[in-house]
């Protein structure tokens, strides 16, 4: 979106040499920051998040919040502040300094969720001057963010946001727009103006933060990023839009997560650096990590078991994650999750759309009477047969 003649004397009254000092400016590349959001408590996927951080929640058995490091890597950004809130320390011995994901980290702390305009105040301090990438942690982007950052370095727009065709727009940021120019966003509408969702990658220069200032709490009591950048749409700044064609997944909903489970198995190479024994069985694109065994097993692909895993007398089916040190005995799943050091054992029937949290164990007991004897956590969900 261009600014009208008139907003853009008010701003910049002196026209000609700011044109000029922009031609200058395009000669060097821009320096750009990343800001990735890590501060949600992820109630969406309680109980797993009252003992997690929901960004660590393996895809692939591999925590979402690494995608976003390596999507922000990949477009060449290397100094990434990340927004902790009360999960901050497993998410510091997660990351660390980021060295072992070729990154510079700076963790900075939000005092509460208080909305994505909140979290852009908080690291102010951090991003200075500098343009840079608001990256929300529990995002997916299949084909990554590299052109888009090098489109905004080009074009130098005050923001740039990201849109995807949804079929549940209210449940997101939505945008309206006449063309390729947006003229409204509007933070999850009971009656969406459209089905363009705003993705959770979002660039800006650093006129974000007087709009940011700008704005009051919405409803929910948050300062929504959504109203921000209305108000840079309606004070003439120069607000652009991108709407992606590949797949990208909030995975804040269990079924989103197990989707975005699915879509990234879907592109493994298969490897085998662990043990098959010679009664089992594997077929198609799986992974087998170092120090895992399979025994007497059927593992359907895409599939991968992860380091130290042992599958005993069992059927993996294809769309399912195991992560390190889990035990899978005499039992049978497929499309599911199971995170590190969980205990699956002599359960009849199949387990499907599972997430399975870590240190779990489903076992079946031989105490008499017959009973189901469970021990759950707040908002749990349990199907039986």
């Amino acid at each position: 979106m261009l600014c009208s003649k008139r907003s853009r004397a008010r701003r910049y009254p002196n026209e000609g040499f700011r044109h000029s000092a922009h031609l200058c400016y395009n000669h060097f590349i821009m320096e750009i920051k990343g800001l990735i959001l890590s501060g949600g408590e992820g109630t969406r996927l309680r109980p797993i998040t009252h003992t997690s951080a929901k960004q660590l929640v393996p895809v692939a058995n591999r925590p979402i919040l690494f995608y976003g490091i390596d999507a922000l890597k990949e477009a060449g950004i290397e100094d990434i502040g990340i927004i902790v809130g009360s999960t901050e320390e497993e998410i510091r011995q997660a990351v660390g300094d980021g060295s072992s994901l070729g990154v510079r980290v700076t963790y900075i702390r939000q005092e509460a969720p208080l909305g994505l305009a909140h979290a852009v105040l908080t690291a102010e301090e951090y991003l200075g001057e500098t343009p840079f990438v608001m990256y929300l942690g529990d995002n997916l982007i299949k084909e990554g963010i590299a052109e888009l950052v090098k489109r905004f370095k080009e074009a130098q727009p005050d923001a740039l946001i990201l849109l995807a065709h949804v079929l549940e727009p209210q449940r997101f940021g939505v945008a309206r727009l006449e063309g390729d120019r947006v003229v409204e966003l509007i933070e999850k509408p009971k009656i969406p103006p459209s089905d363009l969702a705003l993705v959770g990658v979002y660039m800006f220069k650093n006129v974000i933060f007087q709009a940011a200032k700008s704005i009051k709490p919405s409803w929910r009591n948050e300062l929504e990023i959504t109203d921000a950048i209305q108000y840079l749409i309606e004070n003439g700044y120069q607000v652009e839009s991108h709407i992606i064609n590949g797949w990208w997944k909030d995975t804040g909903r269990l079924e989103d997560l197990l989707e975005a489970n699915r879509m990234v198995l879907e592109g493994i190479e298969p490897r085998c650096s662990g043990h098959v024994d010679g009664e089992s069985q594997v077929f198609g694109r799986v992974v087998i990590e170092e120090g895992a065994e399979v025994i007497n097993s059927v593992i359907r692909g895409p599939a991968i078991i992860g380091k130290q895993a042992r599958i005993v007398n069992s059927f993996i089916g294809p769309f399912t994650s195991i992560y390190y040190e889990v035990l899978v005995e005499n039992s049978e799943i497929e499309h599911s999750i199971v995170m590190e050091k969980s205990r699956i054992s002599h359960i009849r029937g199949r387990i499907e759309d599972s997430l399975i949290g870590k240190n779990v164990e489903i076992d079946r007991s031989p105490m008499r009477p017959k009973a189901l004897r469970l021990m759950l956590g707040d908002n749990s969900k349990i199907g039986l047969i």
